[in-house]
């Protein structure tokens, strides 16, 4: 039996559904679940204690969309200033140069990233397998984050509509349909966890409208529902999209999904910026999941989505950081900030709070996983928490909220305690990595990757 007790916190955000919040008190995690905690200092007796004075604690922040392989494309100037479309088909010939060690290497960074702001779960959407790398990229990025020891939910992606058919990619990055569902029964085989506390599973992501066959979509449906896995897609992210759906199928977005039997429970969307007021209430009637990525909306201009009133129709709504060419940062804390600030831009009755943000990087990011043992503090879920320390800085003169605080201000330090699956593997801010050998190796692959790319398609990316 292995026993954590964390006690003396300045602040502790439950994020249970009786939206407790106290300050002292303690925390008892045993053999990676909550055993006890509250506003009362039980004499107990661990094997090991953190004295949380002048913290707050958190659930660990559920991470429900990114594009890890992107860290290796951070800023190019090319795309610094594109839409979604033409930012894609430029991205798309420097993705192709993506091999199985820069899937590892960019996989462990993003991650890592990650949870160094607090994650304790992500996401992921791999979509591209282009014809010079292993197909096996899924069991890479597995094994890349139970090196770290994250809670990790890949999404099988796919994409099966190449240029000469019609898609935006090019064709040696997509995949035949027999092909993609072979590997999808190959890692549920291997890989996927039923049980509750689960470290790995396995969701299905079709890329989008414009990359996939009208097929696909459906059988990846048909195939999630028979083995009760959850499925995702980007969906109304711009108003181009909306233009190609028209144009193509005589549908917007959403009804586009409805007819291929997607808008079901067990589905995310991330983006979903551009909703009227009917499409809002059927996703909530459905009780659909969201994957709010304010960064990268900004970022690529698509608008702001419509969040209180997707919140206010009953729809998961969660965070996502994206990927990191349309971000271009891994920082679940700035992802909240912005959720917030940009909400900021719309009538006031439709702002959202410090707390609303919080809890959709919490519990909106389980609801949208299909999980009910993570995001909140509650005996019996998985101990999987987040420690900040607030005497920094940047978090002078908020202690009159402290939980607010986080939020509110910018964080200038990694978390200083991250605990996933009852084990601490962030401690005083520093994990286990060699940080230093990691970046400097994925500058190098990074730069490889852009230079191969220039010298095929003759295209200066460093310019703007």
């Amino acid at each position: 039996m292995s026993t954590i007790l964390i006690k003396n916190a300045l602040a502790v955000a439950t994020m249970n559904d009786s939206q407790e919040e106290f300050s002292g008190g303690h925390i008892l995690i045993e053999n990676g679940v909550i055993k006890s905690l509250g506003p009362d200092t039980p004499d107990i007796l661990a094997d090991k204690t953190i004295d949380a004075t002048g913290m707050v604690i958190t659930p660990g922040f559920i991470n429900t969309h990114h594009h890890l392989y992107q860290t290796l494309t951070r800023n190019i100037p090319l795309m610094q200033d594109q839409p979604l479309f033409s930012w894609l088909s430029n991205h798309y010939e420097v993705w192709r140069e993506l091999t199985t060690e820069a899937v590892a290497v960019s996989t462990k960074t993003g991650l890592l990233e990650l949870m160094k702001t607090g994650v304790t779960t992500s996401s992921d959407h791999l979509y591209l397998f282009p014809s010079k790398a292993s197909p096996e990229l899924i069991d890479t990025e597995i094994e890349a984050a139970k090196e770290l020891g994250i809670r990790f939910q890949p999404t099988r992606g796919s994409m099966s509509l190449g240029k000469s058919k019609g898609g935006l990619p090019p064709d040696d990055v997509v995949q035949t349909e027999d092909a993609i569902q072979k590997d999808t029964e190959r890692l549920l085989a291997k890989y996927h966890e039923d049980s509750e506390g689960a470290m790995t599973r396995i969701s299905l992501a079709p890329c989008s409208p414009f990359s996939v066959t009208t097929k696909l979509m459906k059988q990846t449906a048909a195939f999630a529902r028979g083995n009760n896995l959850q499925i995702h897609t980007h969906l109304a992210e711009t108003l181009d999209e909306e233009t190609f759906c028209l144009e193509s199928f005589g549908l917007r977005p959403v009804g586009l999904m409805q007819e291929l039997n997607w808008l079901t429970s067990n589905s995310w969307y991330a983006h979903s910026v551009h909703l009227n007021d009917d499409e809002i209430r059927l996703m909530g009637e459905n009780q659909v999941g969201i994957s709010h990525c304010p960064s990268s909306n900004m970022r690529l201009g698509s608008g702001i989505a419509r969040i209180h009133e997707l919140l206010e129709a009953g729809v998961n709504v969660s965070l996502g950081v994206d990927g990191s060419a349309s971000n271009d940062s891994g920082d679940m804390l700035l992802e909240m900030r912005n959720a917030m600030l940009i909400s900021r831009l719309r009538e006031q009755e439709l702002w959202l709070t410090a707390r609303d943000v919080l809890r959709m990087a919490t519990r909106g990011g389980a609801a949208a996983l299909g999980r009910n043992d993570i995001g909140e503090l509650t005996v019996g879920k998985q101990a999987d928490l987040a420690l900040f320390s607030m005497d920094n800085i940047g978090q002078a003169g908020s202690q009159s909220d402290p939980l607010a605080a986080l939020v509110f201000t910018t964080r200038q330090r990694p978390v200083d305690y991250l605990i996933i699956d009852g084990k601490i593997v962030i401690k005083r801010g520093t994990s286990e990595t060699d940080e230093s050998t990691l970046v400097s190796k994925h500058n190098k692959l990074a730069a490889e990757m852009l230079h191969r790319a220039e010298q095929r398609v003759k295209i200066d990316f460093s310019s703007h």
